[in-house]
């Protein structure tokens, strides 16, 4: 901390030499479209009082169109009534009367402005003519207002109007930084915004440079060497999740690897919470002289002065979120103040975790001392609700869906990711088999007599609390928390941050059906949901309070587990499946319709086939076909890309060869190999295989399916049927990834 017991992070801002200031459209207006004067009147105020401390300011300001907008209408109106008034049409001057201001009027006008034979337009590029014309006249009376309220503070103003193609030429971009430094030296303030009566607010994509005043700020805050960059918006800073929900985290710093919440973007403007926090990384990236991006609410009548007086002033409070150039001395010293701030406080996501794992004990030992039938009635109960609200799940898994979209996630985790109502109605159909299943709580497994009278016996009971942490699959929650149930655990469950918005909403509805199921005996607290941002690593010590670990992810996720807990953990770390086609198998249509549906049916289920080994015998031409050649020709047509091992490669199988002999996909690859026997398939699959799910295709009396369920070590071995049957949904048991 620094002598004033402001962190030193935030310290460093108050010697800013040039600082950019961005007023977004929902805080310049209100939503009416009208100009804030109070909080324009004190963002005025605060940059006037920077201004004379000898810092530079530049400002780019939205607003305009929302102001142009309501300048448009009045004058429309006028217009109207003149025209009215000269053509003598009462009954359109009545029609006027009734729906003054109403949706009859904003239509007539927006036609009359737009509609010219001159130039035609879709409705979608008048629209954008209409905008265009609407900051052209919202632009002087912007500047009008500017104007007024600096003269009262004796700062001269002067207004820029820039387009993407002053940007991109050099020449512009010369002259416009000389024309900025020129005001700058004479003290005058220039006011940025977007010339969108020349670029029409035309649609943006990822090639421009900037999309909207938020981009537009970071543009400048680069291009014209300022050292701190502001963004005010009508919340306090970056939450973990949107602000509106509850129990959402102001972010006192972003770390690109934590997960965020985007709520609602304003009425009039273009931008959002996303896209200031892509302006503010962009701003501070590598490269660039702005070493510092602050987002705050401009609703606080002291939000610059917070940031950028001489002056610490503990009354205007830490509210915002500073963003920070990667691997620069501002970024690690704001780290090392978040780290002080949780040792200090003693709260952590592993204290978090502590608590709600406690408490699921709690709720765990009482719901073993419930009846089967009442447990069973809550998993019913779950099954229902998860049928009930499937619309609001569905929309919560959407907005999930379209972030990582937004981030680039790798397709073989988005289709994980995805939610549908086929499988809702599986989940629940799966919840209600678990419930059928009979109690396993309290079998006697064993008994014997030690001694007269002294009888030992083992009965099955809970193991505790369970600690699952999973990867982008919001469908396994459900089904992790029907076995919990009927097996009398509790849970302390950890969902990856691209399922964030499903996880909250299944979790709800989850602690909602317990409740209504129990009649109240049993809480929501029984199955818990760590939503903290912390890292796996800090509840991964919770070995007092957890008694298994189960995870369900990566390769990456469950080596990191084992190797970084003492808690017992019960995981598989890969899914590399065979399917061996034996030289006995006869039909190449039987044979590739199953090998096609192990791979395709969903390749980045964990029981998907990722290695074809092929007998020998099979590249053979027979009376019913050549099996192996009709195998890859199915594959191929249904858009598998079959990559070649070596003994593949050289018989002419494949174009191009695998990298690794052992390797999960997770999407339409898979490696081919020939073997010359069944021994040699065996062999292969227990170097390479890693004990998930393996298959035979043969001939049904032949000695080699026998020898080969026999022989293999894999959790499941099948003969004549494809890998994904393998699933604990489609062996009745209600939990699995099955689909259909």
């Amino acid at each position: 901390m620094s002598p004033s017991n402001e962190p030193e992070s935030r310290a460093a801002l108050r010697n800013t030499r040039r600082v950019l200031v961005k007023a977004g459209t929902s805080v310049v207006t209100n939503d009416d479209g009208r100009p804030s004067l109070i909080r324009l009147g004190a963002i005025c105020e605060q940059i006037a009082e920077i201004h004379r401390s000898g810092t530079q300011v530049i400002m780019v300001s939205s607003g305009a169109t929302g102001m142009g907008k309501r300048l448009m209408r009045k004058h429309g109106r006028m217009a109207m009534s003149i025209s009215e008034m000269t053509t003598g049409d009462a009954s359109a001057s009545s029609s006027r009367e009734r729906s003054d201001s109403g949706e009859m009027l904003k239509n007539k006008f927006f036609s009359m402005v737009v509609n010219s034979n001159e130039r035609p337009h879709t409705h979608h590029d008048a629209k954008k003519t209409y905008d265009s014309a609407c900051a052209a006249a919202g632009q002087f009376e912007m500047m009008n207002l500017y104007n007024s309220l600096f003269s009262q503070m004796e700062v001269s103003a002067a207004q820029v109007l820039l387009t993407e193609g002053d940007f991109r030429s050099e020449v512009h971009l010369n002259n416009l930084r000389y024309s900025i430094e020129r005001l700058l030296s004479v003290g005058i303030i220039p006011i940025i915004n977007e010339n969108d009566a020349v670029s029409a607010n035309r649609g943006y994509t990822e090639g421009d440079l900037f999309s909207d005043n938020d981009s537009l700020a970071a543009l400048c805050a680069r291009s014209f060497a300022c050292d701190l960059c502001i963004l005010l918006t009508d919340v306090d800073g970056v939450f973990d999740r949107p602000p509106s929900e509850q129990g959402a985290k102001l972010l006192s710093f972003y770390d690109e690897n934590r997960s965020v919440g985007i709520g609602e973007k304003s009425k009039h403007g273009r931008g959002g919470m996303g896209s200031k926090i892509n302006a503010a990384q962009f701003a501070v990236s590598p490269g660039s002289q702005c070493r510092a991006c602050v987002v705050l609410s401009g609703a606080d009548l002291n939000a610059i002065r917070s940031v950028t007086s001489k002056h610490y002033d503990p009354s205007n409070g830490p509210k915002r979120t500073l963003f920070a150039t990667p691997g620069s001395v501002l970024e690690q010293q704001a780290l090392r103040e978040i780290a002080d701030v949780e040792k200090t406080s003693g709260h952590s996501v592993s204290e978090e975790a502590r608590q709600m794992a406690t408490a699921s004990r709690d709720q765990a030992r009482k719901l073993q001392s419930l009846s089967h039938s009442e447990r069973k009635a809550i998993l019913y109960a779950v099954a229902d609700e998860l049928e009930a609200e499937k619309d609001n799940l569905l929309a919560a898994n959407k907005i999930d869906l379209e972030n990582a979209e937004k981030d680039g996630t790798a397709l073989q985790l988005v289709k994980r990711l995805k939610l549908t109502d086929e499988k809702l109605a599986t989940l629940s159909a799966g919840i209600r088999q678990i419930a059928d299943q009979p109690d396993p709580l309290g079998v006697v497994k064993a008994k014997r007599e030690l001694a007269d009278g002294l009888i030992l016996s083992q009965i099955t009971v809970p193991i505790g609390v369970l600690m699952i942490i999973f990867e982008s699959r919001p469908d396994s929650m459900p089904q992790i928390a029907a076995l919990a149930l009927a097996s009398g655990n509790g849970l302390l469950l950890k969902g990856g941050k691209e399922a964030a918005r499903s996880n909250e909403a299944i979790h709800k509805v989850i602690g909602n059906a317990i409740e209504k199921g129990s009649g109240g005996k049993i809480t929501r607290d029984i199955i818990s949901l760590v939503t903290s941002r912390g890292q796996v690593a800090d509840m991964l010590k919770l070995d007092d309070v957890v008694d298994l670990v189960i995870p369900r992810g990566s390769n990456a996720l469950v080596s990191y587990i084992k190797a970084n807990t003492r808690i017992p953990v019960l995981g598989h770390a890969d899914g590399v499946c065979h399917v061996y086609v034996d030289k006995s198998a006869k039909d190449p249509a039987v044979v590739s319709k199953l090998v096609v549906d192990a791979k395709t049916d969903y390749p980045s289920a964990c029981n998907a086939m990722e290695t074809l080994l092929l007998h020998k015998d099979t590249l053979q031409s027979t009376a019913a076909g050549n099996i192996a050649v009709s195998v890859l020709m199915s594959l191929r047509a249904a858009g598998v890309k079959c990559l070649g091992g070596p003994k593949a490669m050289r018989a002419g199988l494949c174009d191009i060869p695998a990298e690794e002999m052992k390797f999960e996909y997770g999407d339409l690859r898979c490696m081919v190999e020939i073997v010359d026997s069944v021994d040699e398939a065996i062999d292969h699959i227990h170097k390479y295989g890693s004990g998930h799910t393996e298959a035979i295709v043969c001939a049904e009396e032949d000695e080699a399916g026998e020898e080969f369920l026999k022989k293999v070590d894999a959790a499941c071995v099948v003969k004549n049927a494809s890998t994904r049957f393998a699933d604990g949904y489609r062996f009745g048991l209600g939990a699995g990834k099955y689909e259909s």
